[in-house]
């Protein structure tokens, strides 16, 4: 990890936490209290069970979060990019982080202590009422995808997924803008490496997406998203 410069006045990212609470007169001390750093590709930032050391913002970059599940494999639990929050389970609540985090391409990274942010949740309403607001949507979103994987075959799941990252991140001359492996789609998507190449090729074949090494593009969305409508994606 390298130290970056991430000045908040001139962020881009109007979605972020601490972008959104600058006009705030209570904020302008904090923002000169944060550590701004770079995280190099692959490289985690997050160990899952570590000490909690406050939460991260996405300055410029993509993220994956991860946590432990049966016999010991990493379950994805979340991809994130810039303007989004990371490290916020069990804060607040629990000493130690609930999942890891990985970079998945260069990341600019702001970090706010666990001091610095809870003044900022007793000295800062509008913020706390904000973050409140937002895990109630983290926990409904959480429970809606429970429900729905569990009602889902593997292809569902996959092309599930493929719609999600793609909402998430759009697509550039026909490809989804992230990288992933076929090993992460399907730690995402609940099942394994195999019946996602088995799957990602019956698409191919399909015409319904396509493959430049690990980057995939996807070619009939509307087909795909009627094939999963009975899980409410629409």
């Amino acid at each position: 990890m390298k130290e970056a410069l991430a000045n908040c006045n001139s962020c881009l990212n109007e979605n972020c936490f601490i972008k959104k609470h600058l006009h705030l007169e209570q904020m302008k001390s904090y923002i000169e209290k944060k550590h701004s750093f770079i995280c190099k590709k692959a490289h985690q930032f997050i160990i899952e069970g570590a000490p909690i050391q406050g939460l991260y913002f996405i300055y410029k970059g993509k993220v994956k979060t991860v946590k432990t599940g049966i016999n010991g494999r990493e379950q994805i639990v979340r991809f994130t990019k810039e303007g989004d929050t990371v490290g916020f389970r069990g804060f607040g609540t629990s000493k130690r982080y609930l999942i890891g985090a990985y970079a998945l391409e260069d990341t600019v990274l702001c970090n706010f202590s666990n001091e610095i942010m809870l003044e900022i949740l007793h000295t800062v309403p509008e913020f706390t009422f904000d973050l409140m607001l937002f895990y109630a949507d983290e926990l409904n979103k959480s429970e809606n995808n429970i429900r729905k994987i569990a009602h889902m075959n593997v292809r569902e799941r996959v092309i599930d997924t493929l719609l999600y990252i793609h909402r998430k991140f759009g697509q550039t001359n026909g490809m989804i803008d992230l990288e992933l492996s076929r090993k992460e789609i399907a730690d995402f998507a609940g099942t394994t490496e195999e019946q996602v190449t088995r799957m990602i090729s019956s698409l191919k074949k399909e015409a319904l997406i396509k493959t430049v090494g690990k980057k995939i593009g996807l070619l009939a969305i509307p087909k795909l998203q009627s094939e999963i409508i009975e899980h409410k994606y629409i």
